[in-house]
């Protein structure tokens, strides 16, 4: 197996996962793999801003829904909504009921038909609703919620990139690392977020160890479920379908914080 410096695995999560000024270096399946195995890194940056520009509306006055609304934008700015857009076309590709290859391309078409249009609303306005559930509790809360969901919905890009999981199309970002990262690799990620959700949930007295590393556990779980479906309806993964699996990821992990 090829090797190459940690840097080119970050250079390429942030540089194609976020809008961050991080210049990729190199873009092979090589540097895909690394890429993917760091992608939850780009989700705790991402969520960590997310969380504290809630915060910071909550401690200058905001109520939860407003603080919870910020918490939301965040993620969209950052990927210039492409998590969202591609959740809205692989949304029109299922909802479609065409066969592989006309699903695929109504997918790729420019415009968000019904299907889309109705996913998108449902999921924003349940990260919002979750959201100012959390910053409803207290900022650290609202906070820790929103870096979980983050951090998650990149694991489940990891997840999606392991072995055996085959590109729907030979072109685009579902060709670049379908099947990169080994499963063991995925797998140890996997566990490295759960501990990690767990410790911050542990050490931050607002959900408690169990909670924090059951909402990345069903967030993984969803995305898996999104993803088999996928591959049976398209024959694989395309970058729209990561996109539909990061925000569902993060949606699920939301929904688990706010219960109870």
């Amino acid at each position: 197996m090829i090797r190459i410096p940690p840097l080119h695995g970050l250079r390429f999560a942030f540089g194609t996962l976020t809008v961050l000024p991080v210049p990729v270096t190199r873009w092979d399946r090589v540097a895909g793999r690394a890429g993917m195995l760091c992608a939850p890194l780009a989700g705790v940056v991402v969520g960590g801003i997310a969380g504290l520009l809630g915060a910071a509306a909550l401690v200058a006055g905001a109520g939860p829904l407003l603080a919870a609304v910020c918490a939301a934008a965040v993620p969209a700015v950052l990927t210039r909504g492409l998590h969202l857009d591609g959740l809205a076309d692989t949304a029109d590709g299922l909802g479609s009921g065409k066969p592989a290859a006309e699903a695929l391309r109504i997918m790729k078409q420019s415009d968000i038909g019904p299907f889309g249009v109705i996913t998108l609303v449902l999921v924003l306005l349940a990260q919002v609703a979750a959201l100012a559930e959390a910053y409803g509790g207290s900022w650290e809360r609202g906070a820790l919620a929103a870096a979980v969901s983050a951090t998650a919905a990149r694991l489940a890009l990891t997840l999606a990139a392991r072995r055996g999981i085959p590109a729907a199309r030979p072109e685009g970002l579902g060709a670049a690392v379908a099947g990169v990262v080994p499963v063991r690799g995925a797998l140890a990620v996997a566990v490295a977020v759960t501990g990690a959700a767990a410790a911050g949930g542990a050490l931050s007295a607002t959900y408690g160890a169990v909670r924090a590393a059951a909402a990345v556990v069903v967030a993984a779980a969803a995305a898996e479920l999104l993803l088999r479906h996928c591959i049976r309806r398209f024959g694989g993964v395309t970058g729209d379908v990561f996109g539909g699996l990061a925000e569902t990821a993060g949606t699920a992990a939301l929904v688990v914080l706010s219960l109870g």
